[in-house]
């Protein structure tokens, strides 16, 4: 490998990393890929003709590359959503080669400030997507094996996670053990849902699920048991993240603004996976597990909390009772609107009580009475305790609300969340990537977050996570000694 460049003098990024007594450890750095190159890696995993299917497959996903070539009016027929343009650095060509040149990466890394970084793929976003399961779990194979290649000799100072498609438990299973037992790859990516036809509109109109769809995230209410897939992230010493796109979804599918659609998605994902697994269960099955939902920032993870709590003192399984139409006093209710109805109800009190009765009763299930039950919770504190031990939410660094993370100011319980740094670069997000450290310091320069605020975001709470099942999982790196003597001293 090259000498690094020399630029610790060349860059304000490089002057923080030398002002701060600990490392910066990139939990959400990103690369782009060479297309040809996944091509030839499908062809070797399954063939040319699942190559070239791969190249069309990518039309029922969240983008479809051949939006440029409609015209305004074909876009506006099918509702072909505007897909990610501009998307890389141009006039920057360093930058540039830096997004899809593993090496050059690494070479940069003083002079953006990291120590260490964890590199995400991109057009596996698209991957993981693909309704054809042929297509798409050779795809993920010949990426996930790609990246391994191109990220081997740089072990020291970058990793790549595995790249696992969701759609059912076996997949995502053969997908982890084929990454972690055959590549070494120590991290993943999975998939935050899975679009799935619904029955009764299929049934009727064949091949209507490419529109009418619902998503499954795994926890509350999915088609399949996926608490095999993640007993063996346990086994594997894998900690899963979440990184999916939530283009397309509800209002953001504007065949002319990416903007539009771009703004909010990663946390929308975020939110519906985090959300069913936590009401389905999952971490409470799994409480040696953690879980990093990625690039969606605090905001969403503060309001999720919150509603949280208040949903649970309002509508636990006990609470719920207080609402239960069979305890109405039906006497109580007629004396009252003869003193205060009016004309709205002379003549038909009674009536327009038993129509309230059927409104109120409509989603009567007493099997389904306690809808927490699934949860496994039991109180507030539990909700807390899931929060803090088993949740990491991903930030970019120039984000000022990620000083939300450490500053309750009357959250329920008086509650900090686990900001985990990503520095996204590789991305549009990013215009210079010399400036990522700089632009992370600034937090700490505006007085948004101390000193030891800034240290576990950017240090801490990435040790905490990537350690929680897998305390190995800086040996043989850059950071591994400051790492080893964090956790001897409780990672305090």
């Amino acid at each position: 490998m090259a000498a690094a460049i020399s630029s610790r003098q060349q860059s304000k990024s490089a002057q923080v990393r030398a002002h701060l007594k600990h490392p910066i450890i990139d939990s959400d750095g990103h690369t782009y890929e060479f297309l040809p190159v996944i091509l030839d890696y499908i062809k070797a995993v399954a063939g040319e003709s699942v190559a070239k299917r791969f190249m069309t497959a990518s039309h029922d996903t969240f983008q479809d590359p051949r939006w440029r070539f409609f015209s305004m009016e074909e876009r506006r027929e099918r509702r072909a959503m505007r897909p990610t343009w501009r998307g890389l650095p141009a006039r920057n060509t360093v930058d540039l080669a830096t997004a899809v040149m593993p090496g050059l990466m690494y070479d940069r890394l003083d002079e953006m400030g990291l120590d260490y970084s964890v590199v995400y793929p991109t057009l596996a976003f698209l991957a993981i997507e693909v309704a054809d399961e042929e297509v798409r779990r050779a795809a993920c194979r010949a990426i996930n094996n790609m990246r391994a290649d191109m990220f081997r000799e740089f072990g020291d100072r970058l990793t790549t996670p595995a790249t696992i498609p969701m759609h059912t438990p076996a997949e995502a299973i053969a997908e982890l053990e084929h990454c972690v037992k055959e590549l070494g790859l120590k991290s993943a990516m999975m998939a935050s849902y899975v679009r799935r036809p619904i029955p009764v509109a299929e049934k009727q109109f064949p091949g209507v699920s490419r529109w009418a769809y619902w998503l499954d995230t795994f926890g509350l209410d999915s088609v399949h048991d996926y608490d095999p897939f993640w007993a063996k992230c346990v086994e594997l010493g894998i900690s899963p993240t979440f990184h999916s796109v939530g283009y397309g979804w509800g209002s953001r599918q504007s065949i002319t603004n990416y903007v539009h659609n771009h703004l909010g998605n990663f946390a929308a994902s975020a939110e519906a996976i985090c959300r069913s697994l936590l009401l389905g269960g999952v971490p409470k099955r799994f409480p040696k597990l953690t879980f990093a939902f990625l690039e969606g920032g605090i905001p969403w993870a503060r309001n999720l909390f919150c509603d949280m709590i208040s949903h649970w003192h309002k509508r636990n399984g006990a609470a719920v009772e207080h609402y239960n139409p069979a305890l109405i006093d039906k006497s109580k209710f007629l004396e009252l609107a003869a003193r205060y109805g009016g004309r709205t109800t002379e003549g038909r009190a009674d009536s327009l009580l038993g129509r309230l009765i059927e409104s109120l009763e409509i989603g009567e299930d007493r099997s389904l009475i306690d809808e927490w039950a699934p949860s496994g919770i039991h109180s507030a504190e539990e909700i807390r305790d899931i929060f803090v031990n088993q949740f990491y939410f991903g930030c970019e660094g120039d984000d000022p609300l990620n000083a939300m993370a450490f500053k309750p100011q009357g959250t329920p319980l008086n509650m900090r969340l686990n900001a985990l740094y990503g520095s996204d670069i590789g991305h549009w997000d990013v215009p210079d990537m010399s400036e990522v450290a700089e632009e992370v310091y600034e937090l700490v320069e505006h007085e948004l977050i101390s000193e030891d605020e800034l240290r576990e975001f950017v240090f801490v709470n990435a040790v905490k996570f990537w350690t929680s099942t897998n305390p190995d999982f800086f040996k043989g790196t850059v950071v591994e000694s400051e790492v080893n003597k964090l956790v001897a001293n409780g990672l305090k």
